[in-house]
């Protein structure tokens, strides 16, 4: 029986991430969104999140921040546009999934960002989340696992 791929994308126009766990919660990959000239780089992230196996995706719901500029907010909502799109593309199942909802089944509502780092350092000692700026991958991984329960 093949093995289950599943994907949690957190966008962001610098800082956006993806992280890919097995059926059994095993680590698979994470990284940063690659971007080219400060725009998502869609067909490097493609490459890298189009398993051509069974896969799930999660992508991040997103929406813009009160006091954030014009400028800012059109660049994080069309990387997270790209990414959405992206994922789409695959042809796998796609689900959007606001921050609330993954952060609470994890018990994170309420905490800093280091503690989904934390967090996702304990499940998976072997994935690259060894800075602080990596609190995007170890959402994207929690998003995944998050996505695994939601569909088990």
């Amino acid at each position: 029986m093949p093995k289950i791929y599943f994907i949690g994308l957190d966008p962001g126009s610098a800082s956006g991430a993806y992280g890919i766990i097995d059926q059994d919660g095993g680590y698979v990959a994470c990284g940063d969104i690659p971007t080219v000239d400060g725009r998502v780089d869609v067909r490097l992230l493609f490459s890298r999140i189009n398993l051509f196996v069974e896969s799930y995706y999660a992508v991040e719901d997103v929406h813009t921040m009160p006091k954030q500029g014009i400028a800012s907010s059109g660049k994080f909502m069309r990387a997270a546009g790209a990414i959405e799109a992206t994922a789409a593309l695959t042809g796998a199942p796609m689900i959007l999934v606001t921050p609330q909802r993954w952060k609470k089944h994890h018990g994170l509502i309420g905490t800093e960002k280091k503690a989904s780092l934390e967090l996702a350092r304990k499940l998976w000692s072997d994935a690259p989340l060894k800075l602080i700026k990596h609190h995007g991958r170890a959402d994207a991984l929690l998003m995944a696992l998050w996505l695994k329960d939601q569909v088990e």
